[in-house]
């Protein structure tokens, strides 16, 4: 799984040291707003200004490292009058490489260290809309396993919604918009069985955009860049064989916060997608969102925690 980590209120040499002194490894500054750290352990971080535009004054600049080592002059006073104003607005972020699950609690110390150098989240201000970003490899690459995934994420999205505790900021903007009833009626039926690419087709027709709560699109761009080209010409859609779990908040300067909770999030819908019983509750739910007349008793997303629960203890004695 990959992981990507947006806040502010760290400085890129800052973030990007931590990254060295825990995982070993050399920092190499492609630009004043784009760092790669080549770690012994892990592979490859980078930290990014999250801003295609301000990535792009970056790479035009002559300066080519960290700006607060250049040479005074007219340019390097411009980028980091940028580098100021643009990182009060948007994130850094840290991409990390693919990192084995067993060994992603080893990114644990490096959030705890981030806060104490005063890093700041998604509640830290009104309009810091930033997230934690999960890319998952799926274990294989067929059409049934997709849509499975898709089934047990529909089916948990109102109890993850609780469980997460998503902010209103981030709810508000159109990055992790959920999808529509009818696309998310059309794939819990239980005569959805498409091939991959009718799979493809259906996704993009449905949703032609990176703004979704769960995004396909750097999967899709994997297994057929041709066909996603066909519905979307979108360059910031990097192929890659996982999903794009954009849904959670990056609550950083919470003491209590970590990426535990979030990881354990996407576990149950990893665990929830290959429980045998996941049609008869894509079945109860369809019910459900057909139904004009709300549940009686307990909420959806409870009666879900109760399957979840069940689901983790059968997964837990399979492993």
């Amino acid at each position: 799984m990959g992981v990507e980590i947006e806040f502010a209120g760290v400085e890129a040499e800052d973030i990007a040291n931590e990254i060295g002194r825990a995982f070993g490894g050399e920092i190499i500054w492609n630009s004043p707003f784009e760092i790669t750290i080549e770690t012994a352990e892990l592979g490859k971080f980078k930290v990014e200004l999250d801003s295609k535009d301000v990535k792009k004054i970056g790479e035009d600049s002559s300066i080519d490292g960290d700006p607060s080592q250049a040479e005074p002059s007219i340019e390097r006073a411009y980028i980091e009058t940028v580098s100021s104003v643009a990182s009060s607005v948007v994130p850094w972020e840290v991409v990390t490489p693919p990192i084995e699950f067993g060994r992603l609690s080893d990114l644990f110390p490096l959030i705890d260290h981030y806060r104490e150098l005063g890093a700041q989240g998604t509640k830290k201000q009104l309009h810091y809309a930033f997230g934690v970003h999960l890319n998952p490899e799926l274990v294989d690459l067929e059409a049934r396993t997709i849509v499975n995934y898709l089934k047990s994420f529909f089916c948990l999205y109102e109890w993850i919604k609780v469980t997460e505790k998503t902010d209103m900021t981030r709810r508000i903007t159109p990055y992790i918009n959920h999808f529509g009833s009818d696309y998310v009626k059309k794939v819990l039926h239980c005569d959805y069985t498409p091939t991959l690419d009718q799979l493809m087709r259906d996704y993009m027709q449905y949703n032609p955009t990176r703004n979704r709560s769960l995004d396909l699109l750097p999967l899709f761009a994997h297994l057929d860049q041709e066909l996603l080209l066909e519905y979307i010409d979108d360059d910031r859609v990097n192929a890659r064989p996982t999903f794009h779990y954009r849904f959670p908040n990056c609550d950083i300067d919470n003491p209590k916060w970590n990426l535990d909770t979030t990881i354990e999030i996407w576990l149950a819908v990893e665990d929830f997608a290959y429980d045998e019983n996941l049609q008869s509750v894509c079945d109860e739910y369809l019910e459900k969102l057909d139904s004009p007349i709300p549940m009686l008793g307990s909420t959806w997303s409870e009666r879900v925690q109760q399957r979840i629960a069940i689901t983790q203890v059968v997964a837990a004695s399979a492993r």
